[in-house]
């Protein structure tokens, strides 16, 4: 009985997760995705104390008004289908508006089917930054390269 209860938990912070990466995308970009020919790249930032703490239990993050969480997926289009995730190299970097660097440290989530990579970094009250990803799907040479900006209040 304890094994279901568990497993019944893990299942629903998984779905909460992604749940509140759907929702926080609508709300964060007016345009969260980017097609790479027969990849699509979703991407989306936000604080992460947005999330629940099971869920941030469950995966290792800290909860705070001023750290950012920021969630890339990559799926490999197929015919007739909605895409399947594939693994990638994802590497990256954050800066603000005087120049200052902040490095963006991916690790790797699997869950069932889905693939995401989630980094962290901390924020100031108002703070905007610019955000420089780069993605290379298995079995590609390629990187892509995804640009996209952010302001961060931290309440």
């Amino acid at each position: 009985m304890r094994r279901h209860s568990s497993n019944l938990a893990s299942k629903l912070a998984t779905a909460s997760l992604l749940i509140l990466a759907t929702l926080t995308s609508f709300n964060s970009f007016a345009e969260s995705s980017r097609q790479f020919g027969d990849y699509l790249i979703h991407f989306n930032a936000f604080r992460s104390d947005t999330i629940s703490a099971e869920v941030a239990k469950q995966h290792d993050l800290a909860r705070a008004n001023n750290r950012v969480l920021v969630n890339i997926t990559v799926l490999k289009e197929l015919m007739g289908a909605t895409g399947q995730p594939v693994n990638a190299k994802v590497t990256g970097h954050a800066s603000n508006l005087t120049g200052q660097l902040k490095t963006l440290e991916f690790k790797e989530i699997k869950e069932g089917n889905a693939i995401y990579y989630l980094a962290d970094t901390k924020i100031t009250d108002g703070e905007f930054l610019k955000f420089d990803i780069s993605v290379v799907p298995e079995g590609v040479t390629r990187p892509m390269r995804l640009h996209f900006n952010k302001r961060f209040f931290t309440y």
